[in-house]
């Protein structure tokens, strides 16, 4: 199962990973290894931080629909996947 770390405000993205199989963690349990991360975009400096730490794609959810970040983080998993 893919895990995917979310910001803590995204509540209802969190909700529909979870619903999709996927295993959601709280954004900052870096103890963690994660396939992807969620992010707001309100924070630059943590977006950087995020990609260094895990190497996991980073999606910028700021503007976007729960729906359309899901199909991102789908798309971003099943490139990661194949190489």
């Amino acid at each position: 199962m893919a895990r995917v770390a979310v910001e803590q405000s995204l509540t209802p993205i969190s909700q529909m990973l979870r619903d999709n199989g996927y295993e959601v963690v709280q954004l900052g349990n870096w103890q963690q290894e994660v396939d992807a991360v969620v992010i707001t975009g309100q924070d630059d400096n943590m977006m950087g931080m995020a990609n260094i730490a895990t190497g996991a794609p980073v999606i910028n959810a700021e503007g976007m629909t729960a729906q359309e970040v899901f199909h991102a983080v789908n798309q971003r998993l099943s490139q990661t996947e194949h190489h």
